[in-house]
């Protein structure tokens, strides 16, 4: 019996180590491709309205974002509602925060990271770089403090526009991928596909 045990385990773990340094090149290609094009995307915008250090477009949290849409696009974190919601309700949470207590960093960074995350929680939007984005609200640039509500609608609300229409092109574009893995929001996406074939 403890031989048939330690059998069984050996193959489990040797099924996962298998599993997690597995190198699937097809997937890191269409990972790749996704981010550099969702962000160059960001950047380019960033270029022509901005210059110098004035990075208001390419703001931290859409990196963290771009590894959740293009590289684990099945976590329940990384579909649109997440995506979209996450950040929005945080962006307006920092702005909200800082409004509220503009000179008094150490209440207003952590009250509105912990706001953020209990109202993603309530709204079912949990997106982990939600709480970055309301951070940014904070500790971020003269510039991005001074945009105020309009932080919420840019650059948070047309990055991640921007970054959902990008994973929703690169992470269907073979058969492997799907996106959003969600079944309800997968049968809308490919009726929409096939419309837009038909004609």
């Amino acid at each position: 019996m403890p031989v048939q045990k330690i059998k069984r385990g050996y193959r489990k773990t040797r099924y996962i180590l298998y599993k997690e340094t597995l190198v699937d090149f097809k997937e890191h290609f269409w990972s790749f491709i996704g981010s550099f094009v969702g962000i160059g995307i960001l950047a380019y915008i960033q270029s022509i309205h901005f210059s110098g250090n004035d990075a208001v477009y390419l703001i931290g949290s859409f990196g963290a974002s771009s590894v959740l849409v293009y590289g684990i696009i099945q976590s329940p974190f990384s579909q649109p509602r997440n995506l979209v919601g996450g950040h929005l309700i945080s962006a307006f949470i920092g702005v909200t925060v800082h409004k509220l207590a503009p000179d008094i960093i150490w209440i207003a960074a952590p009250l509105a990271v912990s706001l953020a995350i209990v109202f993603m929680q309530i709204t079912k939007t949990l997106h982990p770089p939600g709480g970055a984005t309301a951070l940014i609200a904070i500790i971020g640039s003269d510039k991005i403090k001074a945009l105020g509500y309009e932080y919420v609608f840019s650059p948070v609300l047309v990055g991640v526009l921007i970054l959902l229409v990008t994973a929703l092109v690169f992470n269907n574009m073979t058969s492997s991928r799907s996106y959003p893995s969600h079944s309800t929001y997968h049968k809308r996406f490919h009726k929409i596909r096939k419309r837009l074939r038909g004609k």
